[in-house]
Formats: C-alpha cells, structure tokens, sequence
C-alpha cells in the first residue's frame, strides 16, 4: 500500500456515512453492477467507437489486471495524457477496481517538460498517451524525456483515434493476474491538477466518495437516469469534463465524448446521438445557438438541458436556449469542490443569468469578511466563500501546508472567491479575491462591473482588469468583446454601466476593444494574457471617463 497523507478521519467517514452521502460504492462498482443488470445497454462512446455496459466493464477488467501484472499497486499513481476518448474512462475504472490513482489532468496545452515534471512530482508507476499529442509531443522524443520519471514501470502507447480504431488498449497481457476489487471507496482515486492560474499548480485529491457525492445528487436534481444521453463537450482532462464522467456512470446513462473535428456541426452530433443533457461552457452554448439560429431549427431532439460552466452566461444566450426548450444551468464549483452549486430546472431566467444557483444536499457554504476569514460576514456584505461537504477533496497532494493554509480556524475550505448569499440560498459570485482591484483604498470587484457590461446588446464579452496608476494604486480598464456586427462607443457603455446600477467610484477609466479574450478550456478568461499584451504594446487601453451629469441626461425623461 502506497500511504498517502489526506485529511480523511473516522469522524468525516461517521459523519458523511451517516447522513447517506457517502456509500459502500466505489465508481467500478457502479459500473459492474450496470454490466449485470443491463449489459446490452450502452455507457460510452465516442466518434469511431461505442461501448455497452458489459463491455466497458471487460476493458477495464483487462487493464487493471495488466496494470497490476507490471507491478502497478494500490495508492500508485496512473499518468493519463489523452484527448477525450473512450481509453480515458477506462483508464479511471481501472483505477477505481484496483486502488491506484488516475492522475487525467494532463492537457493538450502541456510541453512534454511540464507533463515530465508532473509524473515526477506524483511519482507515477504507469503512464497512458498518445502519440503526436501535447504541445510539443510531435517535436519531442517523449520515451525519451519521461525516463526522466524513473518511477515510471509502464507506458501504454496509443495511436491518434481513426475509424480503423477497434482495440482499446493494444498488447495487453492475454491473461493478467485476478485484481482484487478495491473495497474501500474513501481511497484517493482521481489526483487533478488546479489550472495554476495563480502559480504552480496544486494536486487536489478526491476519493470514490467524494465524487460520487455530488455526481449522485447532480444526477438527481436534473432527472439524469439510465435513460439519459449526456454529452460532455469539456475536455475529460479538465475536472468538468472528468466530473461529467462520474455524473453518468453514477446514473447508469450513456456518455458522449467531444471529439468532433473542427467544423463539424454540433447540432447534428446532439441529434445523432439523441443526447438529452448537455455538458460545457459559454462559447459552447454561444456557438450552438448560433448555429440554431443560422438553420432556422427548433429544437434539438431530447436535450432539454444543459450546464454551462466557467463563467457567467450572456442573458441572450440563456433566453434563446429557453425559447428553444433547453433550459441552461447555471453552476458554481472548482477541482477542490466538484459541482456543488447550480441553478435547478424550475429556476427562472433572471436566477440562471444573475445567480450561481444553490448548494446541493451534502455540501454547505458560508460568506467570511474579505479580510478575516474567520469571521462570519453580515447579511447581503461581499465576502469570502467558504464551503465543507462531502465533495470536498482530501487535500492536496504532498502539500500539508497547503491544505491546512486552504481552512479557516472553523474547518471551512476558503476559495478565494468572493460573493454573496441571499435569503433564498441563491450565491452571487463578484470575483476572485486577488482579482480586486484596489483603487485608492476603495475595492472594486471585476465581475459586477463584467456581469453589467455584458449586458449590454453590441458586448458579447468583457474582461476588468487593473491598469496600475502612480497616485490611486489602480484603475479600472474594461476590455470588451463585441457581436459579430455590433459596436459601442466607450462612452455608450459607460452611460449603459450607470444607468444598470454601477457605482460611479466602480467606473472604469480605460477601454480596450479586443477581437478576442483568451479561455482556458473549461471557458474562464485568462486575463493575465491581456495584461501581457498590453505590457508587450499589443494593445493599448484608452483613457475613457464617465461624465454622470450627461449620462442622466441621456436617460432620464424630462
């Protein structure tokens, strides 16, 4: 056994046992039971394969006795660097059966150097990739570089998906050792890298039960059963991608995976694939409505919903989704978290567009005072969220100081967002703490002023960053986004951000008018990337100023 230091205890285990949250069910032992009791019926697939119940569970059976059969035990860790494909799901469940840990989070933007340096950090025992993939994959010599990981015992090397793709996993052992199944579902699965937006990454571990905490009432809330299609269009390397995973071998439904090539219609896929639940982030849902639009189509089939994550959702886009019977969720979580926050099917359109919905069953937050975590913050005051459930990640991974630096004194995981909570349970987010900008002593919170700039008809999306000034500190520059033949004037937008409720100590003070924000995959904006454009002479941001007596005038009746 490879003992690895978590913040699990008999108390969490009593508490979260107790109340029904965590189970006897580990992510493989859902996925056997479907294989007995409906094995014909189909789990996964993606463009050139589609894999049934039973025959799902007979590829993982075949991997994780090879894995175990090269030397592979519980507690070591699995390297996964895949594009989304069918061998990824695999690859968790056999994990899942035999106690090691799936370490997926390995992306298609990764050098060769960073994915090394990972396998060394994690000590990985195996390692699952694909040739030509990765940043650099196709210029490296990647056998080469991951001896490196000299912990590495085995590489499982797959060619690029075709439609000659039949055989899962190539030169597996005819007959490997009889694996004993994992027993206990509060192991470390699934090992996930954070983005590391704000440094070096973290490893955020998460057991069986962890993830199947939220995936079950996810599941639950949004009525996906084992007659549900889901179709996830993030990456199942990033955690929204690999918690959509989850979510549906929890439910016994059908995954799609996203691998279309570039161009392919979306809305074709969805009809192809009778999909009824719909998993992605707002260009996603911006692109799909387009094309909707563009076809004159009504509707797509059984998709009646769809989780769109990452960022807040144009309020357009969320009424054009309703009008064509898809009702959008709205949703609030992290790797550490997993999807504990989201809009429900009878939520109205103002809550999807305004809010990040409730938490579910299971998980619990609370707003601390931006500048004492410790204290709790008055009702409607903009604070930091903390939050405790059984969702919550077993800490991170070789790194006791980070996980005991990430709670409060009350045992309350901090997020460094920023938000409110009102009286109904409905959390508004306003930013990222090290997101304030801090203009002459006054904090001014970059997602209110986004969440009203985007409300205005020509902005499709806007970016608040900070512009340093010699006097005040900072100040506000509002780098925006317009629809494809729409434009606005600095000073429209300003009188637009006045008239909406945006204080004038808020207002910004340079403007920027981009052809494109940066996204990560999973659809947040990198806004360090617009930082350094204009740090390089890319860009450079106007000076704009909001004149409040004209802005009346213009919008108020005589």
């Amino acid at each position: 056994m490879n003992t690895i230091l978590t913040r699990l205890s008999a108390e969490l285990i009593k508490k979260y046992e107790s109340e029904g949250f965590w189970r006897g069910d580990t992510i493989y032992s859902l996925v056997r039971w479907n294989a007995e009791h409906k094995p014909d019926s189909f789990a996964v697939r993606d463009r050139f394969r589609r894999l049934t119940y039973r025959q799902l569970l007979d590829a993982t059976d075949a991997l994780a006795a090879d894995l175990a059969g090269r030397g592979v035990r519980a507690g070591q860790r699995v390297g996964v660097w895949l594009p989304s494909r069918i061998e990824s799901v695999i690859a968790l469940l056999a994990c899942s059966k035999s106690g090691a840990i799936c370490c997926p989070s390995l992306h298609r933007d990764h050098t060769v150097g960073e994915v090394v340096e990972l396998m060394q950090r994690t000590r990985a025992a195996a390692f699952i990739w694909q040739e030509g993939y990765g940043a650099d994959a196709d210029k490296r010599d990647f056998i080469e570089a991951i001896k490196a990981a000299e912990t590495v015992k085995q590489i499982y090397r797959l060619k690029p998906l075709s439609e000659t793709s039949q055989v899962l996993f190539p030169g597996l052992a005819a007959h490997g050792p009889v694996v004993p199944v994992k027993a206990d579902p509060n192991q470390v699965v699934y090992l996930a890298f954070t983005s590391g937006t704000t440094g070096k990454p973290k490893g955020v571990m998460h057991s069986d039960n962890t993830l199947l905490a939220n995936a079950r009432q996810f599941a639950k809330d949004w009525s996906i059963d084992n007659t549900s299609v889901v179709y996830s269009l993030s990456p199942l390397s990033h955690n929204l991608g690999f918690t959509s995973q989850v979510i549906v071998l929890a439910a016994g439904a059908e995954l799609v995976i996203q691998d279309l090539p570039r161009g392919a219609s979306l809305a074709d896929r969805i009809l192809e694939t009778d999909t009824s639940f719909l998993i992605g982030v707002p260009p996603n849902a911006i692109d799909l409505l387009g094309e909707m639009q563009k076809r004159g189509m009504k509707g797509l089939g059984r998709l009646t919903g769809f989780r769109i994550s990452g960022s807040a959702v144009p309020s357009e886009v969320v009424a054009g989704l309703i009008a064509q019977g898809v009702k959008p969720q709205s949703g609030y979580g992290m790797t550490e978290n997993c999807s504990h926050q989201y809009t429900l099917p009878d939520d109205d359109a103002r809550l999807i567009v305004e809010t990040s919905g409730k938490t579910c069953p299971g998980y619990e937050l609370c707003v601390f005072k931006a500048d004492d975590r410790d204290t709790e913050a008055g009702p409607g005051e903009v604070g930091e969220i903390g939050g405790r459930g059984a969702s919550l990640m077993l800490g991170y991974f070789d790194d006791q100081k980070a996980t005991e630096d990430a709670f409060n004194k009350d045992g309350w995981f901090m997020t460094g967002d920023l938000g409110t909570i009102d009286a109904q349970g409905y959390l508004r987010i306003a930013g990222r703490s090290k997101d304030i900008i801090i203009r002459g002593g006054h904090n001014i919170h970059p997602a209110r002023v986004e969440e009203l700039a985007t409300r205005h008809p020509a902005v499709q999306r806007a970016a608040a960053i900070p512009i340093k000034d010699p006097r005040l500190g900072e100040k506000v520059c509002l780098a925006v986004v317009t629809r494809p033949g729409a434009d606005v004037a600095p000073s429209e937008l300003l009188a637009h951000l006045d008239v909406a409720g945006l204080s004038k100590y808020d207002m910004p003070e340079y403007f920027l008018r981009l052809d494109e924000i940066p996204l990560t995959p999973n659809g947040k904006m990198l806004k360090r990337a617009i930082l350094d454009w204009i740090a390089a002479g890319r860009v450079t941001p106007q000076p704009v100023r909001f004149e409040a007596s004209r802005s009346r005038d213009a919008t108020t009746p005589n």
